[in-house]
């Protein structure tokens, strides 16, 4: 059974929320590339829509939206994405996953691209207790 941690942003407060998505949820995850646009209910959000960004293993190896299938390559890369060059011309070999969501993904990044009835804050914000 896959589990993930999801990072969601929203762009219009600039404001993150971490969601632990597991079970169907998590099952109906697996296989989507980064740039897909799915269903809010998945993370807690029904009537949003949340685009795929990133993510990483549980390595903490980073996601790369170029690279297509599941798979962990080892790449050669000049400066960007999971690399970035002490000086002019560096290149190093380095380890990047796939686009597509497997189950050895841990986090994924998500940002919310179609707003729903209710804000954000409102449905994921953690309830706060009153000590009395």
């Amino acid at each position: 059974m896959a589990e993930f941690k999801v990072v969601l942003n929203d762009v219009k407060t600039g404001k993150s929320y971490n969601v632990a998505v597991s079970g169907n949820y998590a099952n109906s995850l697996d296989g989507k590339n980064i740039g897909e646009v799915v269903d809010g209910i998945f993370v807690g959000l029904p009537g949003y829509k949340v685009k795929i960004t990133g993510g990483s293993d549980k390595t903490g190896t980073p996601m790369r939206a170029d690279l297509p299938g599941k798979k962990r390559t080892m790449l050669l890369l000049a400066d960007g994405k999971g690399f970035h060059e002490k000086y002019p011309g560096q290149r190093k070999r380095v380890a990047a996953r796939g686009s597509a969501i497997s189950s050895e993904i841990v986090q994924i990044n998500m940002i919310v691209a179609e707003y729903g009835p209710k804000p954000v804050e409102e449905l994921l914000a953690p309830s706060e207790k009153k000590e009395e």
